[in-house]
Order: C-alpha cells, then sequence, then structure tokens
C-alpha cells in the first residue's frame, strides 16, 4: 500500500516548530500503518532523541539556535532516523516516503539521515548547523 501523510496536521507540528511565539523546537513524523503522522513534539532535543529507538523510523524538524557573539539566529534541520533493526524494505521505503515530508517541511538548513543514535548528539547537529551557516564572527573562540 502507498504511503501517505496527514498533511493539516502534520503542516501543524511543522509551523508550531517554526513559529517564534512558542517554545516548541521539534516536531516528529512517525509511521501509523501506511500513514505519516505527527509523532510528537516538545521544547527539548533530549525528548526528540528519545523517539529515535533501533525498530522505528521516523522524521524530525529540529529548530537549533546558532550563532556567534555579532548574532544569534535559528537554523531548523530535518532529521530522517533509520534504526539499526528496521527491515531491509522499510528501510528502502523511506527515501520514497521522505518526499511527503519535504512538501512540508520545506524550509531547512541542513538534512541528516542518521542510523546511529550517537549521530544525532546535539553539539554534533549544532555544529554542522553552524557551519552551513556561513560567516562566524566569534572572535571570542578563536
Amino acid at each position: 500500500m502507498a504511503t501517505r501523510i496527514d498533511k493539516e496536521a502534520c503542516r501543524e507540528a511543522y509551523n508550531l516548530v517554526r513559529d517564534d511565539n512558542t517554545d516548541i523546537n521539534w516536531a516528529a513524523f512517525k509511521y501509523d500503518g501506511s500513514m505519516i503522522v505527527p509523532g510528537g513534539q516538545g521544547t527539548e532535543y533530549e525528548e526528540f532523541k528519545q523517539l529515535c529507538k533501533d525498530d522505528e523510523r521516523l522524521f524530525g524538524f529540529v529548530r537549533i539556535t546558532t550563532g556567534d557573539a555579532m548574532s544569534k539566529r535559528a537554523k531548523f534541520t530535518l532529521i530522517t532516523w533509520i534504526g539499526e533493526n528496521v527491515s531491509g524494505l522499510q528501510r528502502a521505503k523511506i527515501s520514497t516516503d521522505k518526499s511527503l515530508v519535504k512538501d512540508i517541511v520545506q524550509n531547512f538548513a541542513k538534512e541528516f539521515m542518521v542510523s546511529d543514535i550517537r549521530e544525532l548528539e546535539e553539539d554534533y547537529i549544532r555544529e554542522e548547523l553552524k557551519k552551513a551557516g556561513g560567516a562566524n564572527y566569534d572572535a571570542q573562540t578563536e
């Protein structure tokens, strides 16, 4: 059966993360049968990481504050999590299913495809987003 997405519910979760007036900084999109639906949202990145289990596959849209002494700004990332115990068929489908998610999650600085929980460390994600962000004027750490 072809995968579908609950566009309205997923768009609502996406918009909450993008909204500067909320504390929500991540939203997860998970599979419910052959439907991609919101799988949670929150204010702490560690909460998102806890959803990333060995037998799960999901997408995460995450806001991380980056910047330097001159400016702070929100950067967004799309994370595709594929647990190590996910079957080969489900692994293969996630590539095509990601296009459904990208129809909703359109604005992000960097994309990650991850299957090892160590690659989800917040500092690593932040550094990669910082590299993608361009100039770094923070003379304090140089």
